[in-house]
């Protein structure tokens, strides 16, 4: 990379820690509204920025690139469809949990059921986070990272040792940010970041397209088109990462668990000063999600047209395209604000496993009587421990099946449908009561590990099986019929009835329908263009 592009990238980062320590040094980080939630003083644009980079980490760009290298313009289903879970996230999810006045999901889910059911959730959280989603955005950062910095070359060590070396330096960075900062120094620096990102995904595939097409990015577009007419068709076969099918049944389910109830993503919006602000920023987020395949899904076509076949993985493509047709000077810029979406998923996964710990676990069970500092630091030193483990099991991730992010979102079924399912009969049911739901939790759970880890390999076949999103969905629509029977056998003594907690004022945003009725339309009428 040279060194005047290092010198650009440790400038770069460093002034985005600065700035990020100058703007949130005011914010008391000893209260729990001001370390878990930001005070509740996050703006639209705060929110609409981190919930972008949280989301835009390198297990997202290193991952979907690598699948569309390896399959095509379907993948972008993963970012288009994120548009409409953002929105029913909008208008439908964020207004409930705000009236609550919650930190954490599973104290929603407490409060619509009982302790039991925000353990076992918080638990389930936890136990994501450690074992798969933390590892997993260390592991692919320090792939792309590795790939544009040589860092095996340069520290004169295998790629096994780079890995490692890289893996705890992004670790021990992010684990500062999240741990000592708390949620407003990770959305802060998470917008600084976003802009810088945001600009630099674009310009990839401009210098991509540019260096197909002799300097024409037009050209460059009509010669992917004309010369690999399989990679823009949306539709896919039954062996593709994303069946055309699977948009209507597990699809929008993992998609609604992530933007609607997944406590890393949610924590943003939870924040938010007012509910106008939190549809603003989520808003926002789904309008800019709606390019999102321009940044993560069209280099991958570009770095199989210039590297056909000679990717023995396909999540090398993205750092091999960088380092191609990235000009010399903007390298250690983009370099480093790809560091700050790496450190974005991983300290924004690590601050909420310290709220969820400090708030559901520590108080609850360890210390009732804790104080908001006590509790505080009991979940800093968690997260401390927690960022240990990710980062000593990370390196192992290696050689990931069916592609890092293919496997990241199968991995993730065991715990993100379970959870989803009794969100959703919660809020829309009123006699359903606990028992439902901790059986709803077990159910979901132990059949989709026995689907996926036992049935699925050593019974009937991988390849004569179900896609996993098709399993989510008949998993999901059977455990809500077990929970909406259980509700009629055994229902709550009375009907559940939400009460308005008074800490955020719940006026909606007056053009929030109609800016989500617009994005949903930009999306149906993509898939109308490519099919």
């Amino acid at each position: 990379m040279g060194t005047f592009n290092i010198i650009v990238f440790i400038v770069f980062t460093a002034l985005v820690a600065l700035l990020s320590w100058l703007w949130t040094r005011d914010t008391d980080t000893g209260s729990g509204k001001g370390y878990y939630l930001g005070g509740r003083t996050l703006t639209a644009p705060v929110i609409a920025g981190s919930l972008l980079l949280t989301n835009l980490s390198t297990e997202q760009i290193v991952g979907l690139t690598g699948q569309a290298y390896s399959w095509g313009i379907l993948v972008m289903a993963w970012e288009t469809l994120a548009a409409i879970a953002i929105v029913i996230t909008a208008l439908v999810l964020l207004p409930r949990y705000l009236q609550r006045g919650v930190s954490t999901i599973p104290s929603f889910l407490e409060d619509r059921y009982d302790s039991g059911v925000k353990t076992a959730t918080s638990l389930l959280f936890l136990t994501g986070y450690a074992v798969i989603l933390l590892p997993i955005v260390l592991y692919s950062g320090a792939l792309a990272l590795g790939e544009m910095f040589d860092v095996a070359g340069v520290l004169g060590v295998g790629d096994t040792a780079a890995l490692w070396i890289t893996v705890w330096a992004i670790g021990i960075i992010g684990s500062i940010y999240a741990i000592f900062g708390g949620l407003k120094a990770v959305a802060v620096s998470d917008t600084i970041n976003a802009v810088g990102l945001f600009l630099g995904g674009l310009l990839v595939p401009v210098f991509g397209l540019m260096a197909i097409g002799g300097g024409s990015v037009t050209e460059g577009l009509a010669i992917l088109w004309r010369e690999h007419p399989d990679k823009f068709d949306v539709m896919g076969s039954a062996d593709s990462p994303v069946p055309f099918a699977t948009i209507f049944t597990g699809m929008m389910l993992v998609q609604l668990f992530y933007w609607g109830t997944n406590q890393a993503i949610v924590q943003r919006a939870l924040g938010a000063k007012n509910l106008k602000e939190g549809q603003k920023g989520l808003l926002y987020a789904g309008v800019l999600k709606i390019l999102g395949p321009i940044i993560v899904v069209l280099p991958g076509i570009i770095a199989w047209h210039m590297f056909p076949n000679e990717l023995e993985t396909g999540d090398r493509a993205y750092g091999m395209l960088v380092t191609e047709v990235l000009p010399f000077p903007l390298r250690g810029f983009f370099a480093a604000v790809l560091f700050g979406a790496i450190l974005s998923s991983f300290n924004s996964a690590l601050n909420s496993s310290v709220t969820l710990f400090g708030v559901d676990i520590y108080r609850q069970f360890m210390k009732p009587d804790a104080g908001e500092r006590s509790t505080i630091r009991a979940g800093k030193f968690f997260g401390a421990l927690l960022a240990i483990a990710a980062m000593t099991i990370a390196p192992f991730i290696a050689n990931a099946p069916q592609g890092l992010f293919g496997y990241l979102q199968e991995v993730n079924g065991c715990y993100s449908i379970p959870i989803l399912t009794i969100i959703l009969v919660g809020i829309f049911t009123r006699r359903v009561p606990p028992i439902a739901a901790k059986i709803g939790l077990a159910s979901g759970v132990g059949l989709y590990i026995f689907s996926q880890f036992v049935l699925k390999p050593f019974v009937v076949g991988a390849e004569n099986y179900p896609h996993y999103l098709h399993v989510m969905a008949i998993l999901f629509l059977f455990n809500v019929a077990v929970m909406l029977a259980i509700g009629w056998m055994r229902p709550r003594d009375s009907d559940y009835v939400a009460a308005d907690s008074g800490d955020v004022e719940l006026t909606r945003w007056p053009f929030a329908v109609p800016m989500g009725a617009a994005i949903v339309l930009v999306v149906a009428s993509t898939y109308v263009i490519f099919a």
